[in-house]
């Protein structure tokens, strides 16, 4: 029997005038399923079609398609999404549900008109690899300890922090699973929702009808909850309504765009938060990326040379290049189980700040974000770089992986 891929290139090989679209959109999505695809990019060129997956946060390219398939694919995809047919010059975004053997997952659609047609990423929002437990989203016992500590507060702000992509909101939804029971009242607005949560009331924002994130927390109040969860913190507003949400007895959750936990701070007083309501509301901030991680069926152990560490000197600090000296490590090889990338999934490397009383004064007095970052460093925070190598040395990523995200 052939496998999904080879089925595939079996079908694109057949005369197009014979091919089903139906089929063939079926099959790439079952194998993207498979494959553990978050994506499925359609990326139109001159004469051709690219199908790409990103797999483990990286783009890999899969399928050619003959441009005259091209038509009949996005129509496909549209009627799929219900979105209209006809129109070609303006972005679409769409929904529809999909089944693969006995799994059961929402896809969402994007479509943008382009200089050769019409551009569709497909995002797969199934939760076969979400684990939804802290310790195996890559908390290491110390960030556990203070994550687990500010959760039992019954109010106050866990923000966690990162670009696109680093895991934000997994994290926060393995925080809901944690605290959801039956004598809480959990409410979250969200753009989108990316996974639906049991016993959850999750809102959608829709700026057509003016349900903003700001707005929505407006209502969320008045209805009641115990727990809040805010999609991003984007604007002066949300962040205002979130800091009183948060000082009136709600624990609230948040994500924000920063480079690190704290960076968080800092970034909360850009947003015209007074400082003093900072230093009451934070409890902690996470700062976080995702790193893929290391096929365990191929990898090979590798001692680092001298020069290797040397070439790691501008990198990173003087205590990991310690801490690294006569050191095994391991690479990825490949081979079947990881299609042959040496890698299988990813997992998170943190940071957890904590805002102790040294913290809370440094907000006061306006400190800068290295300057908040020293201070919790000296008071024992492992910073996502030391977490990365950690991992490294673990076997469970390489140098390379925790490099290229720190950096991107």
């Amino acid at each position: 029997m052939l496998d999904r891929k080879s089925q595939i290139d079996k079908i694109l090989a057949t005369p197009p005038e014979k091919i089903s679209i139906i089929n063939l959109v079926d099959e790439i999505i079952s194998h993207a399923f498979e494959t553990r695809a978050s994506d499925i990019h359609l990326d139109p060129e001159e004469d051709r079609l690219i199908v790409r997956f990103r797999i483990d946060g990286v783009l890999h390219r899969l399928f050619i398609i003959s441009k005259e398939l091209q038509p009949e694919i996005i129509s496909r995809i549209k009627v799929m999404a219900g979105l209209r047919t006809d129109e070609h010059q303006s972005a679409q975004d769409g929904r529809f549900r999909s089944a693969v053997k006995d799994a059961r997952f929402d896809i969402r659609v994007s479509i943008v008109p382009t200089y050769y047609e019409e551009n569709l990423v497909l995002r797969l929002l199934a939760e076969q690899g979400q684990e939804f437990i802290l310790k195996e989203i890559g908390f290491s016992e110390r960030d556990l300890k203070i994550l687990e500590r500010a959760i039992k507060k019954p109010y106050g702000m866990i923000l966690a922090t990162g670009p696109t992509g680093s895991g934000k909101t997994t994290t926060l939804y393995t925080i809901l699973k944690i605290l959801n029971t039956e004598q809480i009242s959990i409410i979250t607005i969200e753009d989108p929702i990316e996974y639906s949560l049991d016993g959850v009331n999750q809102i959608q924002v829709n700026a057509q009808t003016g349900l903003t994130f700001a707005n929505g927390l407006r209502s969320i109040l008045r209805q009641d909850p115990n727990i809040i969860m805010v999609g991003e913190i984007r604007d002066i507003e949300t962040a205002a309504i979130a800091v009183n949400a948060a000082l009136t007895g709600h624990l609230l959750l948040s994500t924000l765009h920063t480079n690190d936990a704290a960076t968080t701070l800092p970034r909360l007083l850009d947003m015209k938060v007074e400082p003093f309501l900072i230093a009451s509301t934070v409890n902690i901030a996470i700062g976080q990326r995702l790193v893929r991680k290391l096929c365990q069926n191929c990898r090979k152990k590798h001692k680092l040379t001298i020069s290797e560490i040397q070439n790691l000197s501008s990198s990173v600090s003087a205590d990991i290049l310690d801490a690294l000296k006569n050191k095994s490590v391991f690479n990825g090889v490949g081979c079947d189980k990881c299609n042959n990338s040496g890698f299988i999934g990813r997992i998170g490397i943190h940071e957890v700040l904590e805002v102790t009383p040294a913290i809370q004064e440094a907000i006061i007095k306006h400190f800068s974000a290295s300057q908040i970052k020293e201070i919790a460093v000296n008071e024992g925070m492992t910073t996502m770089l030391e977490d990365g190598f950690k991992k490294v040395v673990g076997g469970i990523t390489t140098i390379e992986e925790v490099l290229r995200v720190m950096h991107e």
